[in-house]
């Protein structure tokens, strides 16, 4: 593994910009929930891609902190609304803003923060400012189609593995391969680079939502930090139940079926016996492969890119390793 200490500045003046931002005092009913929730930390993933991007052609990343910085504001600005329709009570084992506030509180603050975000991306020189306006507005809106879509697959009784993959590319990789490629828009590299982070984020987010699916299922308990087989509970469409539902049959889908339908039942039972299935049926090494080809697909936009620092290079892949390998 690399040495991680340039990565522990870069996270270190990071978190150190994101604190100190003012997003706004009056009235605190609007901005302290906002300053509460980018308080609750998180893995600043999105915002750290954006850097790393940046200092693979340049090596003045502090110069970009406000646009990485914005990435992060829209992606809080997401989960703010997200737990609101999906009526979450915690988000990183806090209560959420619209359960310590109110709903219309947090509808209001996280449209504010939709507006910082756009104002945090105008520290871009004016050479660079459209096309990256462009490309955040493009990605926004393809952020709240895949929250549509999957609003939608709850009311669906059955959903296409194809259908499943557009949905979290849109709600969840999109915003990743966005974060690559304004890191390298601003460090000015060539438009075919620019593609191919944009293509390796893409790729290796549908691969880290596919490893959520799969750690929700088979995560361990005392790691994972929240309720394992929660989709299972609740009849999450994910990867893992399209493809039992596809594979499964005779008693196997019958019994699938079943589950299914049952709106009271223990939940431990179950739990244990979806996962049971996926067992018997192979979904576990399925899935496992699926992330893999994802990662592969990702992996390779990186070669033959023209960096400036081959560190930067291993740290961004480091970073991205650790995050396959993630246990949580």
């Amino acid at each position: 593994m690399a040495n991680n200490q340039p990565l522990v500045g870069i996270q270190e003046g990071l978190e150190q910009f994101i604190q100190q931002y003012t997003f706004g005092k009056e009235p605190k009913e609007l901005y302290e929930p906002i300053d509460y929730l980018m308080g609750l930390g998180g893995k600043r993933i999105r915002p750290l891609l954006t850097l790393l991007a940046y200092r693979l052609y340049k090596s003045d990343y502090q110069q970009i902190f406000s646009q990485a910085s914005s990435v992060e504001v829209f992606h809080n600005f997401t989960l703010m609304h997200d737990d609101i329709m999906d009526e979450a009570p915690l988000r990183r084992g806090m209560p959420t803003v619209h359960e310590k506030w109110n709903a219309n509180t947090a509808i209001l603050s996280g449209d504010v923060m939709l507006v910082k975000a756009y104002e945090m991306l105008l520290d871009t020189p004016q050479e660079l400012l459209r096309d990256a306006l462009r490309i955040f507005s493009r990605t926004a809106a393809e952020v709240c189609e895949g929250q549509q879509l999957d609003m939608n697959f709850e009311q669906l009784g059955t959903v296409s593995e194809e259908a499943y993959l557009n949905m979290i590319r849109l709600k969840t990789a999109v915003l990743l391969g966005f974060a690559l490629q304004l890191g390298g828009l601003l460090a000015e590299a060539p438009a075919e680079e620019l593609e191919k982070l944009y293509a390796f984020g893409v790729n290796v987010g549908i691969g880290f939502q596919l490893k959520d699916d799969l750690l929700d299922v088979y995560a361990d308990k005392a790691k994972f930090g929240k309720q394992v087989g929660g989709d299972i509970i609740a009849n999450k469409k994910t990867y893992l139940l399209i493809k039992a539902l596809e594979l499964a049959d005779g008693a196997v889908k019958d019994e699938l079926a079943e589950w299914i339908r049952q709106e009271t039942v223990d939940k431990e039972a179950k739990v244990k016996g979806v996962t049971r299935i996926y067992d018997l049926i192979g979904i576990r090494q399925l899935t496992e492969n699926k992330i893999k080809a994802c990662f592969d697909s990702g992996f390779e936009q990186l070669n033959g890119l023209r960096v400036a620092d081959p560190t930067a290079l291993s740290l961004l892949r480091q970073v991205v390793e650790d995050l396959i390998n993630r246990e949580k």
